[in-house]
Order: structure tokens, then sequence, then C-alpha cells
């Protein structure tokens, strides 16, 4: 990273803190034009590695049978890592269907099944007032971190 930017670190948060909201927003705006830069190299290098090692591991991953997960390679002492995760999904309308014949023929689906319930938050808040409440005990509203955008006045009015 940029000289420039490391010195930040030097100072405590509140001496930044301190500084004038339009040095806060410079900072900023060149720390994420830093990190898009840093992760556009970083994407360009990943793809120079597997251009490089595709070929192997797709080989390996046939010998091996191994469809997903971590191979491994050597390559002039330096050992490669191949991760190819699994995504499962699961179609929600053939589980319930699944779940509703094993319910019907007296078995209990949570054996096969995790069951869980949610409710849009969009929905919640159009329903009535009587039905929101017989709800309320089953919800619990928690906040993430903040998240401030800093941006000159001028372009907030456009």
């Amino acid at each position: 990273m940029k000289t420039e930017l490391m010195a930040i670190t030097a100072q405590s948060v509140s001496e930044l803190a301190a500084k004038p909201a339009a040095d806060l927003m410079a900072l900023s705006r060149k720390v994420r034009a830093e990190l898009d830069r840093i992760k556009s190299l970083m994407t360009f290098i990943e793809g120079a590695i597997d251009y490089k090692y595709s070929d192997d591991v797709v080989k390996l991953r046939t010998e091996s049978g191994k469809e997903n997960g971590v191979v491994h390679l050597q390559d002039a002492g330096v050992k490669v890592s191949a991760d190819l995760p699994k995504r499962v999904s699961w179609d929600q309308k053939q589980l319930k269907a699944i779940a509703e014949k094993i319910a019907a023929q007296g078995g209990d689906p949570t054996e096969y099944l995790d069951v869980t319930y949610k409710v849009a938050e969009r929905k919640y808040t159009a329903w009535p007032e009587s039905i929101r409440k017989a709800f309320e005990p089953a919800r619990t509203l928690k906040t993430g971190k903040p998240v401030y955008k800093l941006s000159d006045a001028e372009e907030s009015q456009g």
C-alpha cells in the first residue's frame, strides 16, 4: 500500500477523527481506490494461477474421482492447493412436499430436514397491527455494524 495511506495508522483514531470531514472523505476515497486496485490485481494474479494449473487440477480431479474439495500438486517445490467448494442448494417446494409426505405417513420430517421459518421484514411491517402483535414475541431485532459514506454535499443534492 502507498506510504501516504500507511501513515494514517500512525495516528490515533481520535487524531484522525479530529480532521475535517473533507479530509476524511478524501482519505476514504483514496483507500477505496487502492482497495479496488489491489482487488483487481489479485483477480488478475488468480486468473494467471488458474490458467497455469487448471489442466493439471482437472486431470488430478479426474484421476482421483474427486469432483470438488481440495486437491494438491507440486510445482518446483511449491505446493499448489486447488479448492473447488461444494455449494448445494435444495428446491424448497420439493422439500416441503417431501416433508408433508413424511408427516402424512406418520413420520417426523425433522428427523430428515432442518426446518427454518422466516418472515420478510418488508411483509412484517406491512401487516396490520393485530397480526404483527402475534409475531412480536418471536421477533428479535439485531443491528449490524454502522456504515458511513462521506460525499460532497453538492453530489448528494443531484
